[in-house]
């Protein structure tokens, strides 16, 4: 039997949960029908409540490894989730720079889910400098988006960092207070469209992993960045819909919410 699946390449941490993280990355490629590699940019310790320890890895393995890979496989699109460490952004970007035909979706992660800091200044700078002006499509929360621009009003933040040269800046608000979730993407100097989704009532782990790998997954399959931004989005509310609680802490999307139909 012929199969035809399109690559992504992930760098992302590894969640010993099984809820966010490469392994979120994998279940959602999978789910697309995409073929998933992997480069761990950090090991945790970590549950379903929050993060504990975060334990980097070596910037030499992470460039030697992806290079590996991408001499080897037909890489359609890279994601890249949580990077934890500046040097860490600094190998990235340089595997970025010598495959720059390659569309990158970027999942600026920050912070865990439980409220875990997982960034510090140097990073937030080594990713506005080196990685941002390399992004097709990043996809910050709206605390993420303040924290990368310095700015407030969300509106301002898509702008900025457009400035900072993405192409495309998809503001989730799953954060924001309002009765109904709004996700504003952005393109080519302006608030290109707003999207309004149902707030679901649980805390979830793992959503910006699938939302952001859905987008590649996407993108990989020959989507255009707005129609891929658009499914991926629905396919994120179905999966947190249908989400389950396997610990104490936040629920888990289910990746796999249509093979339960």
């Amino acid at each position: 039997m012929s199969m035809n699946r399109p690559v992504v390449l992930c760098f992302s941490g590894h969640d010993p949960s099984g809820g966010a993280g490469v392994q979120a990355d994998i279940e959602t490629l999978v789910s697309h029908r995409c073929h998933a590699a992997s480069v761990i940019t950090a090991l945790t310790e970590q549950d379903t409540r929050n993060v504990k320890k975060l334990i980097p890895q070596r910037p030499d393995d992470i460039i030697s490894q992806a290079d590996t890979l991408l001499a080897d496989l037909p890489v359609k699109a890279i994601k890249i989730g949580l990077i934890g460490h500046h040097d860490t952004a600094a190998a990235i970007a340089a595997v970025l720079t010598r495959h720059p035909r390659i569309p990158v979706v970027l999942d600026p992660v920050l912070a865990a889910g439980g409220g875990a800091e997982l960034s510090t200044d140097r990073l937030i700078a080594a990713v506005t400098d080196q990685l941002l002006p390399r992004t097709s499509v990043l996809t910050p929360n709206s605390m993420e988006a303040r924290r990368l621009t310095g700015l407030t009003d969300l509106h301002d933040c898509g702008l900025a960092l457009l400035d900072k040269g993405c192409e495309y800046v998809l503001i989730t608000g799953t954060h924001e207070t309002s009765p109904t979730v709004s996700n504003q993407l952005f393109h080519d100097g302006r608030l290109l469209e707003t999207f309004t989704w149902d707030r679901l009532p649980d805390s979830y782990h793992g959503s910006g992993c699938t939302l952001a790998s859905a987008v590649a997954a996407l993108v990989a399959q020959g989507l255009a960045p707005f129609q891929a931004v658009m499914e991926a989005q629905e396919y994120t509310w179905n999966a947190l819909q249908a989400a389950y609680r396997p610990g104490q802490g936040q629920h888990n999307p289910n990746r796999f919410f249509w093979i339960d139909d």
